[in-house]
């Protein structure tokens, strides 16, 4: 299903009317039907679906799981989604239900512990690398929630992130961008030992050296390993075990909304990198299926 493009005006009702034209997709965001029918079971159910009223949705959910694809791949506003998608506030106003309701990262996490099923390997992980990113944050993004990261010159946000020995997500949180990695290491490494109590072992670079290591060790019995870059080396060189984080960032930013932070609310953009990761896996999973 599509939409009429045939009214330009975006306050006429008829510039959104639902016609029977088939869509025409966009092949860097638009779900193959091997991917709707592996994350269509995984979506929230509808509000109205639980015997307390409510309208049923107006518009198809693979359309707008698109529209929302379409806009994290290729970094565009919200006001700016194609008229092939339903109204913009129709699809925000998903996203930001699916937020509240943490959807997007129990769809991740599905995905993720059946990766690591495909891959030969136990959902529970048992070790973990962790590193930050400072994104350059955008006029909206408040004041209040961003910082200027003099090291790498950058005003804006901090990701830091946690991920398995095949670079899969396992905990992500987002900081103002002055925030030193060894200070929000302490959150993530939280967050981690809460959704893994099977994680023993962490890598970590050289800006993670210091109190971490014994703080982590004491309350939450993690051993933090701190992988060093040789004094004496030069140039690029494939650190064991870091590569694996550095890659998954790789990752993160082929997905243009990821790659500057536009997001208002701090936890918006840490749901952008999930997405970026449910875009990823589900190809991964749908490619394998095939062959």
């Amino acid at each position: 299903m599509s939409f009429s493009p045939a009214c330009a005006c975006s306050s006429c009702p008829a510039r959104r009317e639902p016609v029977a034209l088939p869509c025409p997709g966009y092949p860097s965001s638009s779900m193959t039907d091997a991917q709707w029918a592996l994350l269509e079971p995984l979506l929230p159910l509808p509000g109205n679906a639980f015997g307390k009223g409510g309208r049923p949705e107006k518009h198809p959910r693979r359309v707008v799981l698109d529209a929302v694809f379409y806009l994290v791949r290729g970094g565009v506003a919200w006001a700016q989604l194609p008229r092939d998608f339903p109204p913009y506030q129709t699809v925000y106003g998903a996203f930001r239900r699916w937020v509240r309701a943490g959807a997007w990262r129990g769809i991740h996490d599905a995905l993720r512990d059946r990766t690591r099923v495909e891959a030969g390997r136990d959902p529970m992980p048992t070790a973990a690398i962790i590193d930050a990113q400072t994104v350059r944050g955008a006029d909206t993004v408040p004041a209040a929630s961003a910082g200027y990261d003099a090291g790498k010159k950058t005003r804006g946000r901090k990701r830091h992130i946690a991920t398995d020995t095949l670079g899969l997500l396992l905990a992500v949180t987002v900081t103002a961008a002055d925030i030193q990695d060894r200070d929000g290491a302490h959150r993530l490494l939280t967050a981690l030992r809460a959704r893994f109590g099977a994680v023993a072992r962490v890598w970590a670079d050289g800006g993670y050296t210091g109190r971490l290591v014994a703080w982590a060790k004491q309350a939450l019995a993690l051993t933090v390993e701190v992988v060093k870059r040789a004094d004496n080396t030069t140039g690029f060189v494939l650190l064991p075990r870091r590569w694996v984080v550095e890659r998954t960032f790789g990752w993160i930013v082929k997905h243009r909304r990821c790659v500057r932070d536009y997001e208002t609310l701090p936890e918006h953009h840490e749901t952008m990198i999930y997405i970026a990761m449910i875009m990823t896996m589900s190809r991964r999973l749908t490619r394998t299926a095939n062959r």
